[in-house]
């Protein structure tokens, strides 16, 4: 028995506790002698009572509530790959006489519900007005909300198993995207407190991130509200529409733009019962999946094990039972206790870890730097084409995919110049707006390329209508970094995307060089303009010394 039992006599209780000894026929909605047990015992408590049934008939869940409302407990998914449907349906009772409340069609839709019967408990305990409430696939701007009526119990022959296949029929014709065998199916959300342009592009962002991961987005929720909702992010009444849309498309997965808060996170969790995943978790899992070495997997798993930490608390309550067996002092300690302490552990070694390997890196850059070997770090937005440019530069061959986050751990190569100066040439992560915290932490040793580069190479995608955006993120980033002051050379990339006559206002707009990585267009003036500024600092580095020395002898 789940709900609001407080108040109740041990009769009431034992009574309420019997209704799950009854059973209701496969083919039928309810029983009249059920629903009559249920009404009476209603009206005698002064209180709404439930009945979850599945549809073999049996009764899994017996809900109290107040006189206005119900209260549905958290629920496990009923039937294994039900895919739109829970299994489930709500048979509860009301005590005034109204009809199914607004709060009963969102449980619906929420809930996903096969459907929600409302019996009437009149004043004489018998069953009155009947009202059932199921959801239908509805064209755009449709409610899906399908309310029928009956006067009684009595006479109510339909066939309930007919009536579930053939509704589950006609949301399996319902036409959507076709569907990319073996990929689970999301749907990209985002809330912006102003619309426009830039909420949209990041939503758009957020579709590539999807598809990086390894989701098919088969639909995209923009929302504008005056302020952001602090239980689900976005409005009950949206997230009811976002639900009736993951049944429609029978999507899995829900991913949120932005990031979402531990209670968020289990209320939307909680409510509709979908796989849901945040922008911070996109991109960590992204990176999770493009980390090859050893430094850049412990990088992953830190970022990883910081985001999750503040989020132990919203495990479900079987994570707090108290554990047991030879050892344990007292009551023990809560498994939830015990998943802080060992992240507080792991957390502890990863970054002694990452210390030691980033001891080991600024050695390898002071040996480089002994040896008279200037350093150039290619940055810049993720995808603008930084590893393309450096295979080109340097003959390399690293990986160079049209995706977000292609490369991941930083590689290093020799460049020759054409006077036979030689010089090393670093790939860094690609930037990205509103890359996590924990992230940029986590990568911040192998960030340390950048901010001990002697010139920073800063690469962005020309034909990108988010160019000045992502520009402006990349400067934000280098200078949350404190290497902002160090010499750049802005290049625009993928001038073959744009028309020619577009080259001269983007050159002298930015002040920079044009160069298609692709097919190596400009880029003899690239490697000039990168060998006049860096022996320039490198001159200037010398004098500065040469001065520091004079002013030091005695």
């Amino acid at each position: 028995m789940h709900g609001n039992t407080e108040g109740l006599k041990h009769s009431e209780s034992k009574a309420l506790q019997t209704l799950y000894e009854r059973r209701v026929p496969a083919t039928r909605w309810i029983t009249p002698e059920l629903a009559r047990r249920l009404t009476e015992t209603s009206r005698h408590i002064a209180r709404q009572v439930g009945l979850l049934i599945d549809r073999r008939g049996e009764i899994t869940h017996v809900i109290v509530g107040d006189a206005h409302r119900l209260f549905i407990p958290d629920l496990t998914r009923a039937r294994a790959g039900s895919g739109r449907f829970r299994g489930v349906r709500l048979i509860h009772t009301h005590l005034r006489g109204e009809g199914l409340t607004q709060d009963d069609l969102t449980d619906l839709s929420l809930l996903r519900l096969d459907a929600i019967v409302m019996i009437e408990a009149r004043v004489d305990g018998l069953p009155g007005n009947v009202e059932i409430g199921t959801l239908h696939p509805q064209r755009e701007g449709e409610d899906p909300n399908h309310i029928d009526r009956r006067e009684s119990v009595h006479g109510w022959e339909d066939n309930y198993e007919v009536f579930i296949n053939d509704l589950e029929v006609q949301w399996g014709k319902k036409e959507g995207p076709r569907r990319i065998a073996g990929v689970e199916a999301c749907i990209a959300i985002g809330v912006a407190t102003q619309g426009g342009a830039a909420a949209n592009a990041s939503l758009d962002e957020l579709e590539r991130l999807a598809a990086t991961a390894g989701l098919q987005v088969v639909d995209r929720v923009l929302q504008v509200r005056r302020e952001i909702d602090g239980r689900y992010l976005i409005g009950e009444g949206k997230l009811k529409e976002v639900v009736v849309s993951a049944m429609k498309q029978d999507a899995s997965v829900l991913v949120f733009d932005q990031e979402l808060t531990p209670s968020q996170l289990r209320n939307i969790a909680t409510d509709t019962e979908l796989k849901v995943l945040d922008r911070t978790q996109l991109i960590l899992d992204i990176f999770s999946q493009r980390a090859r070495s050893r430094e850049g997997k412990l990088q992953v798993e830190l970022a990883q094990l910081r985001y999750r930490k503040p989020r132990l608390a919203i495990m479900p309550t079987a994570m707090s039972r108290l554990t047991g067996g030879i050892g344990g002092r007292g009551p023990g300690e809560t498994k939830l206790e015990i998943n802080r302490r060992r992240a507080d552990e792991r957390e502890t070694k990863l970054e002694h870890e990452l210390k030691g390997l980033s001891k080991q890196r600024a050695l390898r850059r002071s040996r480089r730097q002994r040896a008279g070997v200037p350093q150039i770090s290619i940055v810049g937005y993720t995808n603008a084409g930084k590893s393309t440019l450096l295979n080109i530069m340097t003959k390399a061959a690293v990986d160079a995919e049209d995706k977000l986050f292609a490369t991941l751990d930083p590689t290093t190569r020799r460049l020759r110049f054409p006077e036979a100066h030689e010089v090393v040439l670093t790939d860094t992560v690609g930037f990205i707006r509103n890359l996590p915290r924990d992230l940029l932490h986590a990568f911040r040793s192998t960030l340390e390329e950048a901010m001990e580069a002697d010139v920073i190479l800063h690469v962005a995608d020309a034909s990108s209508p988010e160019l000045d955006v992502h520009m402006a993120e990349v400067k934000r980033t280098l200078s949350s970094l404190e290497a902002d002051d160090i010499p750049q050379v802005l290049v625009l990339n993928k001038i073959d995307a744009i028309p020619p006559e577009l080259w001269g206002s983007l050159k002298e707009k930015h002040g920079a060089l044009l160069i298609a990585a692709q097919t190596g267009l400009g880029l003899e003036p690239l490697l000039v303009e990168l060998q006049r500024v860096l022996f320039r600092e490198k001159a200037r580095a010398e004098a500065i010394d040469e001065a520091d020395d004079a002013d030091e002898a005695p």
